[in-house]
């Protein structure tokens, strides 16, 4: 499992609203209503095995939500080492290949990940620095 770069948004998605990649809920629900609605009277199906069934359905979505929340965890994780760098000292390198030291003076979390704002003591704003071009982080 990849951990997505610090700052990560966090998933609120509401489950309804994601493709429907399997069973969820109210399929199971149906399914289970038309297992009773069309079983043969003369051969009813066993009490043990709608137990069955429902006791792993609710297994499974433990499990994705608790995958969920431990994504999470790791975002939150994340986005406090991002803190933990402002006012801080880096050296970043840039598109052209040089390097610029400066402070990290601000932080801006978006979708696509953290973007820094370095001060360098010389020179213009850094603006929009990802946390892939830190080469060095100094107290």
């Amino acid at each position: 499992m990849s951990v997505q770069a610090i700052g990560s948004t966090l998933n609120t998605t509401d489950p309804s609203s994601l493709p429907n990649s399997g069973i969820n809920e109210q399929d199971f629900i149906q399914l289970f209503v038309s297992e009773l609605q069309f079983q043969d009277p003369m051969q009813p199906l066993d009490n043990s095995q709608f137990l069955t069934q429902l006791a792993q359905f609710v297994g499974i979505e433990q499990q994705s939500e608790e995958v969920t929340g431990i994504n999470n965890l790791a975002t939150l994780d994340s986005s406090d080492q991002t803190v933990a760098l402002l006012s801080h000292t880096v050296q970043v390198s840039n598109t052209n290949g040089s390097t610029v030291t400066g402070k990290v003076t601000g932080i801006q979390y978006s979708t696509s990940g953290v973007q820094l704002t370095v001060t360098p003591t010389t020179g213009s704003v850094l603006t929009n620095v990802n946390l892939s071009q830190i080469q060095l982080v100094t107290p």
